[in-house]
This record gives structure tokens, sequence and C-alpha cells, in this order.
């Protein structure tokens, strides 16, 4: 998309040269073309007297045309035929389109017309210019007139905005695929056999009962993480009770490296959910309080981490303590890698905050989870619990 920043850059700059481009293109081809096809009442005059009176007429045709370009743009096909809507989206097309052609059958008996009658004074003696026909056949030739040229300039509209759409949808899926093949080479290169990897973690867990009971712990802790890492997130989606298992484990290991002034306050829910979420999404922003968090304070560390569920829309608020002197480090590679994955994964169904306040850093987010697949399994899960750890 980048090497096309006309027709698909979001800038400002780009969409205000692509829409002026457009519309006056289009004011252009209306004002040639019927310049070059007038009324009777103009068919003696040259060009130029020709081009004169054609031009304002279609600068004004231009508002009903702007009304249905930009409806059918930003309202029917977003949001009714991008997600499949597609009845509604046909009766509202109708709706809009009648309306259009509605506006423009009042503003030509209206507007243009005093306009012509001023101007074909100029030609025809006024005996001749007050001969018109009845209302009511002004008003069918004006509204068959306004539909003619609300389908001439919906239809390229719509077809412009459809293009773009599909485009960007086939570049965001070809982005998210090369993501993923990307961080399946980075696993590759980073991890050992998995099958040596757990069985050395098992000896060395077998080995530490009887010396450490939190050195055992922690072992058993790594290996679920990794067992986890390796096994589960092969699948696009996993079962949001696992990913937040994972989190918890991970919670439990770091707070190890912590002493008694540590104040971590966690609070996740535990329930059979058959919600679905991707692998590792939430990992990263927990992480951070840990790393750019917790680790980087020399007195009295704290992390408040609470995930809530309701309906569908899971919410996770983060709060950590922070050094004010220090520069804010926690928006870093982990923060961008969940903003990129949440854009390509979740469009238009999440929401992300993240401030820092003098003393605490803060990340929000909001995120409508999927129901889980009719053909994947669900485990039972452990009734709703809540703990809290200090």
């Amino acid at each position: 998309m980048d090497s096309l920043p006309f027709v698909f850059s979001n800038q400002p700059r780009w969409r205000l040269l692509r829409h002026g481009t457009f519309w006056f293109s289009w004011f252009s081809f209306q004002a040639f073309l019927y310049s070059f096809s007038p009324s009777p009442v103009l068919q003696n005059q040259s060009f130029l007297v020709r081009l004169g009176m054609t031009a304002p007429e279609s600068l004004i045709y231009l508002i009903p045309h702007l009304f249905l370009a930009y409806t059918l743009m930003y309202v029917v096909i977003p949001y009714f035929v991008i997600k499949g809507k597609y009845g509604r989206a046909a009766v509202l097309s109708v709706l809009v389109f009648l309306t259009a052609a509605g506006l423009s059958t009042i503003l030509s008996i209206t507007v243009i017309d005093f306009i012509r009658q001023a101007s074909n004074g100029q030609f025809l003696p006024p005996e001749i210019n007050s001969q018109r026909p009845p209302l009511y056949v002004q008003l069918g030739m004006a509204m068959l007139a306004g539909l003619r040229g609300s389908i001439t300039i919906g239809g390229l509209a719509a077809a412009i905005k459809l293009m773009k759409c599909f485009y960007e949808k086939e570049q965001s899926a070809l982005k998210l695929e090369k993501e993923k093949v990307s961080a399946e080479l980075q696993m590759l290169k980073a991890q050992l056999h998995p099958h040596f990897l757990f069985n050395t973690l098992n000896n060395i867990y077998s080995y530490t009962q009887e010396v450490s009971v939190v050195a055992s712990n922690m072992i058993f802790g790594l290996s679920e993480l990794l067992r986890y890492m390796l096994y589960e997130c092969n699948q696009p989606f996993v079962t949001l009770d696992k990913e937040l298992k994972m989190i918890n484990d991970y919670i439990k290991l770091e707070k190890v490296r912590y002493d008694e002034h540590f104040d971590l306050s966690v609070n996740l829910p535990q329930y059979p959910s058959k919600l679905r979420i991707a692998p590792l999404l939430l990992l990263p922003l927990v992480e951070n309080c840990f790393k750019h968090g917790a680790s980087k304070m020399i007195r009295d560390p704290w992390i408040s981490i609470v995930v809530t569920i309701t309906g569908r829309v899971l919410t996770m608020k983060l709060v950590n303590g922070r050094v004010p002197e220090k520069k804010d480090e926690t928006s870093g590679i982990g923060t961008a890698n969940t903003k990129k994955r949440l854009d390509l994964i979740y469009p238009e169904k999440y929401e992300f905050q993240a401030f820092a306040e003098e003393d605490m850093y803060i990340v929000i987010l909001k995120l409508w989870l999927e129901d889980l697949a009719p053909s994947e399994p669900l485990k039972h899960i452990a009734p709703t619990q809540r703990f809290m750890m200090n």
C-alpha cells in the first residue's frame, strides 16, 4: 500500500488530494458532457457560452452526488456490505438513491430552473421562454434525470470503495501470513528439540525436589510454559482459559524473583468458557509490567493485573509502578507487536489505551472475542475463582 499512497494512503493530505481529484474530474466530465449536448435553446451558441451554462448546474448537482457517494462509501459498504448484511444493504441503497434523486429534483425545479430562466431570457423572447410543461411533467423528468446521474456516480463510487476494501483485506491477509511465517521461523531458530528439552527439564525437576521446593516448582512452571508455547500455540486461536492459565503460570514464575516487599495484585477469572483468543496475545503486556515496571523500581515495586469477562468482551487493566525520573520504556517492541497483531487479527474489534502518570503506567485493553468453533473441543475448567498475590 505504501507504493501507491495516492490510492491507498489514509493520511489526511493524500485523502484530501484523492477526493478532490475525484470530484473535480466528475464535475469537469459533467460540465463538458452537457455542453456538447445542450438544450435546443443553446444549440446555436458558442462552446464557451454553453460551458458557462452547464458548469454552474454541474456544480450544484454535486450536492446530491456528494451525499449519495459518501453515504454508500462510509455507511452502506463498511457497515452492511462488508459485514455480509446484504438484504439491509440493498434496502438502504435503494432509499439512498431515491433520496439523492429527490434532492436532485428539488434543486432542478428551484435553483437550476431559476438559473436557466434567467439565462434563457438572453436568447429567447419572454413569450417563448414562458411556455413550460406542466409541473408533474417537470417533476417526472427531473426525477428520472436525477436517478440517471445518481446511478452513475453511485456505481462509480461504490466500485472504487469495494476495490479498495478488497485490496486492503488481501494485503492484511498477506501481511498476517508473513508475520506468522516470520514468528514460526524465529521460534524454530531458537528452540531445541521439544522431547530433549522436556526430558531434561523433567530430570532437573526430579533432582531438585529433594534439594529445593522453590526451584522444583519453578522448573515445573517453566516446563508448562514451554509446553504451551510449543504445542498449543501452533493454532491461530486457543481457548481463553488456556491463555489465562499460561499468564497465571508466568506471573508465579516472575513473583519468585522478588522479596516480600513486592506488592502484586492479580485478579483473573477462571470458568468454563466458550471463548477463544489468539495465543500469546496478552503475555507481552503482562511481561512489560515486570520488565519495565517492577524490575526498574528499587523500593516497593508493585503491579496490579485485573481481567474481567462480560459476555464476549474481555477487559484487561494493567497498572504498574514506575520511576518518575526514568524515561518511559513501556511502549517498546512488546507493545508495538501486540498492537500490530490486534490490527491484523481483531480489526475494529478492540480498544487499546496506554498512558503514563507520574509514578505509574496504565494499560487498558478491551477486546471483543469470538465463540469457540463447534468442531473444537471444550475442556472442563474449575468454577469461577479469583485470587490475589501480595
